[in-house]
């Protein structure tokens, strides 16, 4: 069921001018920061689109592809922290169906459609804290306009790790050594699995998730967030 903006008598997300049924105005959806050119298997931006970045071309990913609609910048990285340190479920549920949005058109122009949806998984300390799994979320608003089922049981955080934000690069891969496990009940060989997730930072989670999957068989992995942010610097 799509998030009825309009039901709710609220108005635009960023400027709170009226917007119909619309969660943001377009004007302000105008002024996005989309995610334009960008690497061919990270994502990251780039000047130019269709090629990977040097650092998928010194060493490539354990993940296929990533698709992200937007860059990890204001407005949107308010948006995300609103939804997911302060559960404001709408903003998160108008902010998945931009990405369904955004990967139906992809799927049009050729990106192979997964056979299931698999989230980021929590640690069991760090779900009671916050409440939801942002991740769960995501991919359960993602399933029925992709008609791709979503299983939820079929990754496991075995260990409860320091919070990626706090880490370098080289330090969020320590981090995530055996911090994951694939279910026994899980169905991933020979098959095409998307993970979802809210950003995509330095690709830590992705790359051991992904490392993880193929290692049980799955043919393809890719990566479906929201946001993905650019690279310190740029």
């Amino acid at each position: 069921m799509v998030y009825k903006w309009s039901i709710f008598k609220q108005g635009c997300l960023l400027c709170d001018e009226p917007s119909g049924e619309h969660a943001i105005c377009l004007p302000c959806e105008g002024d996005l920061p989309w995610l334009g050119d960008q690497c061919a298997i990270c994502a990251v931006p780039l000047p130019t689109s269709g090629l990977p970045c040097g650092a998928c071309l010194r060493r490539r990913p354990s993940f296929d592809r990533v698709e992200a609609p937007l860059r990890y910048a204001f407005p949107v990285d308010a948006l995300i922290q609103r939804f997911k340190h302060q559960a404001k479920w709408p903003i998160g549920r108008v902010l998945a169906e931009g990405l369904a949005a955004h990967l139906a058109h992809a799927y049009a122009e050729g990106l192979p459609r997964p056979d299931v949806l698999l989230p980021v998984p929590l640690s069991t300390r760090r779900l009671r804290q916050r409440g939801f799994n942002q991740a769960r979320m995501l991919a359960d608003w993602l399933s029925r306009p992709l008609a791709v089922p979503t299983h939820a049981d079929w990754l496991l955080r075995t260990q409860d790790t320091t919070a990626q934000q706090q880490l370098d690069a080289a330090a969020r891969r320590r981090n995530l050594r055996r911090a994951f496990a694939v279910s026994d009940t899980a169905r991933i060989a020979d098959r095409h699995v998307a993970l979802v997730d809210d950003v995509m930072t330095t690709g830590a989670t992705a790359e051991a998730l992904a490392r993880l999957i193929k290692r049980a068989g799955a043919a393809r992995v890719d990566l479906y967030c929201l946001a993905r942010t650019p690279r310190p610097g740029d």
